[in-house]
């Protein structure tokens, strides 16, 4: 019992000096009038793919910066850059998240470069993310429908933190046993506020509309 209590107080402790260094980043976004989101999902669940897809349709209105977090490699980061946008990559070396103090590291990469949308890829995990404020606006989750329809259930933490969620690769649906009602049902019971976008990377529907819904999110940020 001692060792879990010990083990309880360590936690704590890693959390509160992680909500501390999150403030003083949302005071540097918000100084910086720059609007930070937090996008989280599973490995596959198509996080690079979606930016990459986002990315074109945003530049056209505002500058884009991208943090990408990864266990290893800088695969993601590569991608990314192809697309002309400041990007740096964030390396955890073994940890399922990235943390407060981490993000704060690379920010001064993207000074004096007019970042009005900073969006941070997290490590792949639903779980680990889910407690970790970076000190974004808000948690995006990419959600791919062939991981099933039982995830918002399983994993409602970060579903009651978040407030999008992106449902991925619609295309799919049809080679799936998923049920599309029971999910939503159990997303907005979860968190009847979430807003629900259903997209397919591949052929481009509901592209558009969670563009679009992005870039009102960075005007009414920006105008506040």
């Amino acid at each position: 019992m001692e060792s879990n209590r010990r083990e309880i107080e360590v936690m704590a402790n890693i959390l509160s000096s992680n909500d501390r260094q999150a403030d003083l980043n949302r005071a540097h976004f918000r100084k910086s009038n720059c609007l930070a989101i937090n996008v989280i999902g599973s490995p596959g669940a198509g996080k690079t793919t979606l930016l990459e897809k986002t990315l074109p349709l945003l530049m056209l209105n505002m500058q884009v910066g991208v943090i990408e977090g990864d266990i290893f490699t800088s695969k993601d980061a590569d991608r990314i850059a192809a697309y002309k946008v400041p990007v740096i990559q964030i390396n955890t070396g073994g940890g399922c998240h990235l943390d407060s103090k981490m993000v704060n590291k690379v920010l001064p990469e993207f000074e004096g470069k007019g970042i009005d949308l900073l969006i941070i890829e997290n490590v792949g995990n639903l779980v680990c993310p889910a407690d970790f404020d970076l000190g974004e606006a808000f948690k995006v989750i990419v959600l791919s429908i062939v991981e099933g329809d039982d995830k918002p259930a399983k994993y409602p933490v970060i579903f009651r933190n978040a407030k999008v969620v992106v449902l991925n690769k619609m295309d799919l649906e049809a080679l799936t046993d998923v049920n599309m009602d029971n999910m939503r049902q159990d997303i907005l019971a979860i968190n009847p506020d979430i807003r629900i976008f259903e997209v397919s990377c591949r052929n481009g529907n509901g592209l558009e509309e969670w563009t679009s819904w992005l870039k009102q999110e960075v005007g009414n940020y920006q105008n506040n």
